[in-house]
């Protein structure tokens, strides 16, 4: 089975992993970074809003610009050396993802603009091949708005039941109620992996065969997990897992949906339009094969070129060490605020990666993100497109603190120094 999120690292072992990640990990990738070598209102950057979007390194910005500067064409159609080159690279790609995610097959790899389309795409599938009126689909109580809002018009359309695993106060899925909510009449469920509001690790394994149990396909939304944790979608014998480019050192839209090639086959198009037919009359068009079948136009050509350079450069440093760099740094993190009068920390779950969500007491969070901001620390203030989780813990919005592989005890430093004056200045 996929390995989990390591635990948080025991007391006597934590300094010596902290020195391990700053001088051994770290120092080697930000460099790499230019985005983080700048000033914000005269304060070096600290950038701890990463579950929103990662910054890029080098090595993809350099594929970007040499797609651009060198190999500029469409790819597929041209028999002329660029576009020969484009295709060779852009499904070279498709290649490195497959490896990354352990796909069975590069047809199981199908690029989209980002985990919402992806999750979209599913939707339609769905709702035209499998859902009737009075079935239901799955979704948990600390889903983001794109697992929620496209199941809801599915569910209109279809007359399709929508139903929801609640969630203990710590963050964490009741999964005994999960059970009893599944039925004959269920049809999909669709969960996170991680929580972006929560820093949540949901045990989709588990939630994957219980499923299975019961003959029910699952969606997993990876959006939070690539960039923190191994996935291994043959192991974890998902049905789709979707993700973002933007969210794993790669650029924005571009994303990608993992789906066994069953479903896949059994769906019908998501669009209409050139790459994704064989042939085309005005009588009936034959559709194309798969991964094409769904990419349908021209396709993110530079933006998937820079998300497999992305995931080539990140294979280099997705082993243990990295795992335990920001298990420590999330330790270090909660254990600082939990000194500070006032912060409340929402979502307490026992495995919980890289995302910290807090509140203080008297200071709405958007003020507190702009506080921070003139500190030269950014973070994200809001709902997080999460309101049903806001709505739960009854508070407006969080300020919320999201680690990456750069990230450092000096960024949590920072992070500490600037709220103690942040709440000072508000008194």
């Amino acid at each position: 089975m996929m390995a989990e999120q390591p635990s948080q690292p025991q007391q006597s072992d934590r300094q010596s992993t902290v020195i391990s990640g700053r001088h051994c990990l770290t120092d080697e990738v930000r460099h790499q970074f230019p985005t983080l070598h700048q000033q914000v209102h005269g304060q070096p950057l600290v950038y701890l809003d990463n579950a929103a979007t990662t910054q890029k390194p080098n090595t993809v910005l350099q594929a970007l610009d040499h797609y651009y500067r060198c190999d500029n064409a469409n790819v597929h159609r041209g028999v002329h050396a660029l576009s020969e080159r484009a295709t060779w690279a852009m499904e070279s790609a498709r290649d490195t993802i497959q490896q990354f995610i352990n796909a069975a097959s590069r047809e199981e790899v199908i690029f989209v603009r980002g985990t919402t389309e992806g999750i979209n795409l599913v939707a339609h599938g769905v709702a035209e091949s499998i859902l009737q009126a009075g079935d239901e689909i799955v979704i948990s109580a600390m889903e983001h708005h794109s697992n929620i809002v496209p199941w809801q018009l599915v569910c209109q359309r279809t007359q399709a039941v929508l139903k929801v695993i609640p969630m203990h106060p710590s963050g964490e899925l009741d999964l005994e109620a999960f059970q009893q909510l599944l039925s004959e009449r269920s049809r999909l469920v669709a969960i996170s992996h991680i929580s972006n509001a929560l820093g949540t690790i949901n045990p989709v394994a588990k939630i994957i065969s219980i499923a299975h149990d019961h003959g029910i396909p699952v969606l997993v939304d990876g959006a939070q997990a690539v960039a923190h944790t191994p996935v291994d979608v043959q192991a974890l014998d998902c049905d789709f897992y979707v993700f973002s480019g933007h969210k794993v050192y790669g650029p924005t839209g571009i994303g990608v949906l993992y789906g066994k090639q069953v479903w896949l086959d059994r769906f019908p198009p998501y669009q209409g339009g050139g790459e994704m037919i064989r042939r085309v009359s005005f009588d009936h068009t034959e559709f194309n094969t798969l991964p094409y079948k769904f990419e349908a136009g021209t396709p993110a050509i530079a933006e998937a070129i820079g998300l497999g350079a992305a995931l080539q450069w990140f294979s280099h440093y997705r082993q243990q060490p990295l795992w335990e760099h920001e298990a420590t740094l999330l330790y270090q993190l909660q254990a600082q605020l939990k000194t500070l009068s006032g912060v409340t920390i929402i979502g307490t779950a026992k495995e919980k990666t890289a995302v910290c969500s807090f509140t203080v007491a008297g200071i709405h969070p958007h003020d507190l993100g702009t506080l921070l901001d003139h500190c030269g620390i950014a973070v994200r203030a809001g709902h997080h497109c999460a309101m049903p989780v806001m709505d739960f813990y009854n508070v407006p919005a969080t300020v919320r603190a999201s680690l990456a592989i750069y990230n450092t005890t000096e960024d949590i430093a920072r992070l500490i120094k600037g709220l103690e004056q942040s709440m000072e200045f508000w008194q």
